[in-house]
């Protein structure tokens, strides 16, 4: 039997059918412009807003509440330089030996190939590592459950937190990921999830005019 203490929860808030409505509709039609951007200007953030973003991340549901994230922000010039050249070093080997002439056909119309300047361009970086064990106060290991899982939501909370704040991203995940535990001098159990790039788009930002699937598309309803 837990031995945990639990407390009622009274931070619910009941609406009306009708705010319901009004609050899905509007935050639909904010989160939809969310847009994945490659140029970046290099005005810097507030510190504090990406503290606070990360802390909302941190609010994710995961497993066992282990809460198997490790978020790194940087924004040191030579660190990004470093990066962004570890980086290149994979992209390079990607697209000129590892990916298939299918996968390539599929980036084509993102225009996407090894060079990433926005690694040094934008003002943020945030690397995000997921967690199969951890190692606690005493020294103890502790397993991680669901770790994966787990990150990828806390990601997305951290997306939308950003997109929510006025700033834009970018998803990088250069494969295999392992340099950010060199160049970030991270613990062998900390696993590279993700590379966010935070900033604003820079005055001549453009992006792909693709469109998202219908409703219909990507949902059934069983009544």
């Amino acid at each position: 039997m837990s031995n945990l203490k639990f407390i009622p929860y009274t931070d619910f808030e009941p609406l009306k059918e009708e705010e319901m409505l009004k609050r899905s509709k509007e935050f639909y039609n904010k989160i939809k412009k969310r847009r994945t951007i490659r140029h970046f200007s290099n005005k810097e953030i507030p510190i504090d807003v990406i503290k606070n973003c990360i802390l909302a991340a941190g609010t994710a549901p995961n497993g066992a509440n282990m809460q198997p994230w490790s978020f790194v922000v940087i924004t040191n010039k030579a660190i990004k330089q470093e990066i962004r050249t570890e980086a290149e070093k994979e992209e390079h080997i990607f697209y000129s030996t590892r990916a298939t002439e299918k996968w390539l056909e599929a980036l084509e119309p993102l225009g996407t190939d090894e060079r990433k300047p926005f690694l040094e361009e934008a003002p943020c970086l945030i690397a995000i590592f997921s967690k199969k064990t951890d190692v606690l106060p005493n020294g103890e290991k502790a397993k991680q459950y669901y770790a994966q899982e787990s990150v990828g939501i806390a990601t997305g909370f951290l997306i939308v937190a950003l997109h929510n704040a006025g700033l834009v991203t970018l998803t990088h995940t250069p494969s295999p990921m392992g340099f950010l535990n060199k160049v970030l001098n991270r613990p062998v159990y900390e696993k590279p999830f993700l590379l966010l790039v935070v900033g604003y788009p820079s005055e001549n930002a453009e992006v792909p005019n693709i469109h998202k699937k219908s409703l219909n598309e990507i949902a059934d309803f069983i009544e």
